[in-house]
């Protein structure tokens, strides 16, 4: 495998809840983006038109995503050997699913971020967080959009690519191992949200357990009840309260 196997992609949606569904698919495969609006089968929840901006006025004259060229299109690209790139990509992935797209292999950079921040510097992984703390040098983005996260996508993953070669030396090899990291969860260091926001977990775990032990039965609570699979700190307060 090599970077023309690799599909950046992003979608905006009606919410994050376990039945929304996309209403923008934006992505950039051998150097060509596409992006375009669909009308999804639900209404677009005003929570997420305050992050997106796309309203259901927007799109109520757009075509459905199923059964779209742009479907077709982006069905041929993923059955091939190719590499889903991503922020958060399980998000996008299980979007595609509901839109009858399986994805075979995907590159998750908010994974990477986190793996290669070895001594928790970056207080928060978000990719609009990611580009202006790494200064990335984008022009001609709005963010929040679909191309417009796409393209900062890109220059986030290249910088990542980067860091990752000066180890592993060859192309394949790194994007091996982002593969190998993107299929696990992955141990958060920092809390980035509630009472402890800015601590080391590591450090929570010694002196305030019971407050792990609650936030993880809350994180079940919302993977049974809502369909929010947060793995990655469901893994992390699992680990610390086992160790």
């Amino acid at each position: 495998m090599n970077k023309s196997n690799l599909i950046f992609l992003d979608t905006e949606t009606t919410g994050k809840g376990p039945n929304d569904r996309l209403c923008q698919v934006a992505y950039s495969f051998n150097g060509e983006e596409f992006d375009a609006l669909f009308k999804p089968p639900i209404p677009i929840q005003v929570e997420a038109m305050a992050i997106s901006h796309i309203t259901n006025k927007i799109v109520e004259d757009k075509e459905p995503f199923i059964g779209s060229e742009f479907q077709k299109k982006l069905l041929d690209i993923l059955s091939k050997e190719n590499i889903l790139v991503a922020h958060n990509a399980q998000f996008d992935v299980d979007m595609l699913r509901k839109e009858n797209i399986e994805v075979g292999s995907a590159i998750d950079t908010l994974k990477i971020a986190h793996y290669l921040d070895k001594e928790a510097k970056i207080p928060k992984h978000g990719l609009q967080y990611l580009r202006y703390f790494l200064d990335l040098d984008i022009c001609d983005v709005v963010p929040h959009s679909a191309l417009g996260d796409v393209r900062v996508l890109e220059k986030l993953f290249e910088r990542l690519f980067q860091k990752m070669l000066v180890e592993f030396k060859e192309e394949s090899a790194v994007i091996d191992e982002m593969l190998r990291i993107s299929a696990l969860p992955i141990l958060m260091k920092r809390f980035s949200f509630g009472k402890y926001n800015g601590s080391m977990v590591a450090d929570i775990a010694k002196t305030d357990a019971g407050y792990l032990r609650w936030l993880l039965n809350e994180k079940n609570k919302a993977k049974e009840q809502e369909g929010i699979n947060d793995e990655n700190w469901i893994h992390t307060l699992e680990y610390y309260l086992q160790n």
